[in-house]
């Protein structure tokens, strides 16, 4: 099955880079700095949260911000389901332009995330939908209108141990994830864009994670011939805070 996958996206991949007459790409670098915070509720539910700042790198530019919070149930040892709701504070999309305004966009997503152990390996299937309200705006300033889509995700990820010491630990993380818009305004950019992930966290107590990781991301943008291909250095704080139950 996974080799099916990745035999889809390779010829996805190679459709969109070769089947345009003409594309323009734009080269970025980006560093995304995020808090992510967990409190467990009960045995099986817990609130999520978190605010990610993403920021150009050349030049120094601010990207976009997000806060989002979500809940989470865990309905078995190999199911877990959430919902939640993000906002998004969109600066600009390119470090040379400086707009006098910013954009928002209001989130909700819903996902099931299918979990299996292999040998040492813990893999993760998430299929999340997203249903996404985008401030229409033109080049001066928010229109009184917004666009509606829904945004399909699928991610496997895969996570293992690489090294572990009584209450500390190091992981590695390895993960690929493709993305779909659906929407009459996304009618030339069905395929948004396919990230691939790899990272490693360092937990100095089980309830503090550091991970520094490296996000390639391509991504079609509305023309439909013009793509972002970003490298993205991301780096993660994971904060568990415990109740008592």
């Amino acid at each position: 099955m996974r080799s099916c996958r990745l035999l889809f996206i390779l010829v996805l991949t190679s459709q969109l880079l070769t089947g345009q007459t003409k594309k323009n790409i734009d080269q970025q670098t980006l560093a995304w700095v995020r808090y992510y915070n967990i409190i467990p509720l009960t045995k099986k539910w817990s609130l999520h949260s978190e605010f990610d700042n993403r920021s150009f790198i050349n030049p120094i530019h601010e990207n976009l911000w997000v806060l989002r919070t979500q809940g989470r149930y865990k309905a078995n040892k190999s199911i877990d389901l959430g919902g939640g709701f993000a906002y998004f504070h969109v600066n600009t999309q390119a470090p040379n332009i400086n707009l006098d305004f910013s954009v928002p966009e209001y989130r909700a997503q819903q996902d099931i995330t299918i979990i299996n152990d292999i040998a040492k390996i813990t893999f993760h299937n998430r299929f999340q939908l997203e249903e996404r309200f985008i401030q229409k705006a033109n080049k001066t300033e928010l229109l009184d209108d917004f666009s509606f889509s829904f945004r399909f995700r699928y991610r496997l990820q895969s996570t293992f141990t690489i090294w572990e010491k009584e209450k500390q630990s190091l992981k590695g993380t390895i993960s690929d994830e493709v993305l779909f818009n659906l929407g009459k305004d996304n009618k030339k950019n069905t395929f948004d864009q396919n990230r691939i992930y790899a990272a490693l966290r360092y937990h100095p107590t089980p309830n503090i994670g550091l991970e520094l990781g490296y996000l390639k991301s391509f991504q079609r943008r509305a023309s439909g011939v013009d793509f972002y291909d970003r490298d993205i250095i991301r780096f993660t704080i994971y904060h568990r805070i415990n109740r008592k139950m």
